[in-house]
């Protein structure tokens, strides 16, 4: 079943966060994973800007009350649905509500009626397709024998990293560091589910830059407040996957670094404005990582020089995900379907509704409305 499914007129299948537990737990979190990355791979490979239009993503920056962001990711696959996502972004989340820095649900729009055909949660689903974009382009431009990951930020979007990338390179140890103690105290715990047995090592930002085979960046370093580094030597062939960047003024790597380095944003209009991209002049962007992804054979000689994957979320990732959990759903037998839409028998009459209610009740109260 894909987002092309049909899907009873009318209704609109909601995914709930338990579904989406749900499947995993039924298919294995490994198996989920692997699928994932498969599947995205595939779809990048296939990639079309004639069959799919993908926009830049909009939305609001804000203040107040917090300091924070919600904003819309859309996908146009011609012929067929359009998918959006909106993400509500708050670094504060975790700390003073108890609650993830990223929240957001993906939907899919029929686009010949634009009827809402499903709705599901875009928590985990995001953290999930956020490691396998990592692990994906890491297979193309990290060392094959990789085998020191460096984590900086140590929170959920960690977890996925080191899940999605631990499918793909055989570590022997992982570096890790975090400004909240607590955060980076708790990280091995919070990452035994993946049961990889890696011994993990809590140190400093230039011993991670300085000893890693691939470093993944999952900050919420302040506007302003990078890069998370500078001035260190790391390997020559260091991978870097930098995830936080997300707001204008926002970096995690040092310039001197991406001068050195070859670097593959995932969407370079959107990366200019809030990737790392927007600290350089286009002369040391390289090709997006479509492009890196469908003509591999051409970029595997990076492995031996420092590459940067500048990940800022491009809702390809959200389609593929979505369409990976629906497919599911269909086969596990979860989700609800609900009438969402108002949507009358009679197409020109809203108020077609009353016609199935008995005169006596709509006179009795109107009687009762004009009492009062």
């Amino acid at each position: 079943m894909h987002l092309t499914m049909k899907i009873e007129k009318n209704k609109t299948l909601l995914l709930s966060a338990s579904d989406v537990q749900e499947i995993i737990l039924n298919e294995g979190l490994d198996q989920v994973m692997d699928a994932l990355i498969e599947r995205l791979e595939k779809e990048i490979q296939n990639y079309s800007a004639e069959e799919i239009d993908i926009p830049m993503r909009s939305g609001f920056n804000y203040e107040n009350p917090v300091t924070g962001l919600i904003e819309w990711m859309p996908l146009y696959h011609k012929g067929n649905d359009v998918v959006i996502k909106i993400v509500g972004y708050h670094p504060d989340n975790p700390s003073e509500r108890n609650l993830p820095t990223i929240i957001s649900s993906i939907s899919a729009y029929c686009t010949k009626t634009g009827h809402l055909k499903g709705i599901i949660d875009g928590v985990l689903p995001t953290a999930l397709r956020t490691g396998a974009s990592s692990a994906v382009i890491s297979k193309i431009l990290a060392k094959k024998e990789a085998k020191i990951l460096g984590l900086i930020g140590c929170g959920a979007q960690a977890i996925t990293q080191l899940h999605a990338l631990s499918r793909v390179f055989d570590f022997e140890k992982i570096l890790i560091y975090d400004v909240d103690k607590s955060t980076l105290n708790s990280f091995a715990q919070r990452s035994a589910v993946l049961n990889l047995n890696i011994p993990i090592e809590a140190t400093e930002i230039k011993e991670i830059v300085g000893r890693a085979d691939i470093l993944c960046t999952a900050t919420s370093v302040d506007v302003g407040a990078g890069p998370l580094f500078n001035g260190v030597e790391s390997q020559a062939h260091l991978h870097i996957n930098a995830v936080g960047a997300d707001f204008p003024g926002k970096v995690e790597i040092p310039l001197s670094f991406l001068q050195k380095s070859f670097v593959c944003p995932d969407f370079k209009s959107q990366a200019l404005v809030e990737g790392e991209c927007q600290q350089l002049d286009e002369k040391y962007i390289g090709p997006e990582w479509m492009e890196v992804i469908q003509n591999q054979q051409d970029y595997i000689k990076y492995r031996d020089k420092k590459t940067v994957f500048d990940s800022t979320g491009w809702a390809l990732e959200d389609w593929v995900v979505m369409e990976l959990f629906m497919d599911y759903a269909a086969k596990l037998g979860l989700g609800t379907e609900v009438e969402l839409e108002s949507i009358s028998e009679d197409a020109k009459n809203p108020y077609e509704f009353m016609n199935e209610m008995p005169v006596e009740t709509l006179v009795l109260r109107e009687i009762e409305y004009l009492k009062k």
